[in-house]
Parts: structure tokens; sequence; C-alpha cells
């Protein structure tokens, strides 16, 4: 497994496994302690895992934990997904800068994301299984949502939304979502 620095995100980081296949299909490492340590992160810290399940077109985001934020791991287990980070961190130097990545089931890359970016993704296949693995405990009540399709952001999502919770389809744009995470 290696990890490469995301550029356009600071602090974000790609993990790519090692599959090893033969007839009978794939086996890999999908996370790495020692790997992770390497780039600076204290594999320790992450206390919660979660999966989604979503079919083609389904969008789930943009969101953001308020307060110290949240970091996460996520990887695609099973078909694909585009995945989109934002940098909301006003002091980062990549403030603002958006960076979009295809994660597969075929390539089992995980996806770092630093506390305090945004977070979202479409289901490109017509199931996808994406796997999060965060570092502080699900708080409802931190919970900021970006509109998927805000101006300033103006993401490329690469297929139509067949659907969305109703928490996303109502969110507000980038500006209005920022003044209620720092309220």
């Amino acid at each position: 497994m290696k990890a490469t620095a995301v550029p356009e995100i600071e602090g974000a980081y790609l993990f790519e496994p090692t599959p090893y296949a033969d007839e009978r299909g794939f086996f890999c490492r999908t996370f790495d302690a020692d790997v992770v340590r390497s780039v600076g992160l204290d594999p320790d810290a992450f206390v919660q895992d979660s999966l989604s399940r979503s079919v083609r077109g389904v969008l789930r985001g943009l969101h953001l934990r308020s307060g110290t934020g949240e970091a996460k791991l996520v990887r695609c287990s099973y078909g694909r997904i585009f995945d989109v980070v934002v940098d909301l961190r006003p002091d980062a130097p990549t403030y603002r800068n958006v960076a979009s990545f295809e994660l597969s089931g075929d390539t089992q890359v995980t996806l770092y994301i630093p506390a305090g970016c945004a977070h979202g993704f479409q289901a490109l296949t017509e199931t996808a299984d994406t796997s999060y693995r965060i570092d502080r405990p699900h708080d409802p009540a931190e919970d900021v949502t970006i509109a998927f399709d805000s101006p300033e952001l103006a993401i490329p999502w690469p297929l139509p939304v067949t659907s969305m919770s109703e928490r996303d389809r109502k969110a507000p744009g980038l500006a209005e979502a920022l003044k209620q995470r720092e309220s």
C-alpha cells in the first residue's frame, strides 16, 4: 500500500492498495496503520466505521461537521463513485479548492479527508457501497450540509441526480452553509 498526497487539498491523501488477483478474484489490504502513520496521521484516532449503499445517480452531500470537524477515510468497496472534497478550512493554503476522484471497488483506493473539508459523492454504478471510517462519533447536531449545485463551487457532477435525502435537497448554498457552521 502506498500513500499519495492530494495536491488540491492540503493534508488529504490517497491510500492505494496492492491487490493480489488470481482466478478466484482478488485480495488486498484496505487499511494499514503503518502506512497511515507514515504520513503523520494517527491510525488509532478513527473510532467509527459506517457503510452506505447507493444506486446509480444517487448523490450524498455535500456534508461537513461544525466545531472541530471530522476527519474521515472513504473507500468505494463495491461499484464506482464520483467523490468530491471541498477545502473549507479558512487558514489552509488550499481553502475553497475542490478535488474530485473516481473511487472504485476494483481498485479499493481509500481517500483521507482532513477535518474541516466538505465531502460528497455520486454513485456511478447500479450499486455502489461506500465505506467511511471517522475520527469521532457522529453527532447529528453538528451536521452542516451544502447544496451540491452551489454555484460558488461549480462541481461537474457526472450524472443527473436520481435521488438525494430531504436534508441534501434543502441544503443552502456555500455562503449560507458557512455562516451556519460558524454559529
